[in-house]
């Protein structure tokens, strides 16, 4: 979506959400007949509307808009790796691999107005007098840093305002009770992956749910339904006094 936007596509802008079929040149491996999660097809409807309710339809049209090609090397400005992600209308839909820890730098460019700021896994190094060796300082925001425009940062906090307010992840601002978080529920096939990745501008936090060797999580379990409830119960915790 974010790509998206640089082409020229809008909130407003209107897809349809129609059934598809792709041949096997299309997704490099098996003919494709991709499908909402509840099966339905709604018709034409604006980004907003479409990423609110998590339609996997509009967002492969909009993936065709963009051009595989171009989405791939989109990715890569927010620290995913572009062989991880084939180039094929399929990434649409996550077809691409990645890590929590890579997900949460991702939504942290949205986070920071489009800078992407690397991971620091030790904040801090003391003696066993407690006397601090050596503490790690968050990097300065400057241009050096910045991956996309402002602008388009702005746009996509909108967006995935959204979804936390009135789409598939509702009930993080309903519990929380505050409209400064944004994020995206993820579904994989089968409901193997339970995805929630969300932030507040102090915060990006990611859950993962699923198995080390992969196998179904059972029938019809989702991100907003597994790993949304675990985000914010943490947030609870994390965002509170601020």
């Amino acid at each position: 979506y974010s790509a998206a936007l640089e082409k020229g596509l809008t909130p407003a802008t209107v897809v349809n959400d129609s059934p598809m079929f792709f041949d096997a040149s299309v997704t490099g491996g098996q003919p494709w007949e991709p499908k909402n999660y509840d099966g339905q097809f709604e018709g034409p409807m604006n980004l907003r509307t479409a990423l609110m309710k998590s339609k996997n339809m509009v967002s492969i049209r909009v993936l065709q808009a963009v051009g595989p090609q171009n989405a791939q090397d989109w990715v890569t400005r927010f620290g995913f790796e572009a062989e991880k992600h084939p180039a094929y209308l399929t990434m649409a839909l996550g077809a691409g691999s990645v890590t929590p820890l890579q997900m949460a730098s991702a939504y942290g460019v949205f986070a920071n107005g489009g800078h992407l700021v690397s991971p620091m896994l030790i904040s801090k190094i003391t003696d066993s007098r407690g006397k601090v060796l050596r503490e790690t300082t968050p990097p300065e925001l400057d241009e050096s840093s910045r991956v996309i425009d402002a602008r388009n940062a702005f746009v996509m906090n909108t967006l995935l305002q959204e979804v936390t307010r009135s789409g598939t992840a509702a009930r993080a601002q309903a519990t929380l009770k505050r409209g400064d978080v944004f994020g995206k529920t993820g579904t994989t096939n089968d409901s193997m992956d339970a995805w929630f990745a969300g932030y507040h501008q102090s915060l990006t936090a990611v859950t993962w749910i699923g198995y080390d060797t992969p196998r179904k999580l059972g029938d019809r379990e989702t991100g907003g339904g597994l790993s949304l409830p675990v985000w914010i119960s943490y947030m609870q915790q994390a965002l509170k006094n601020t």
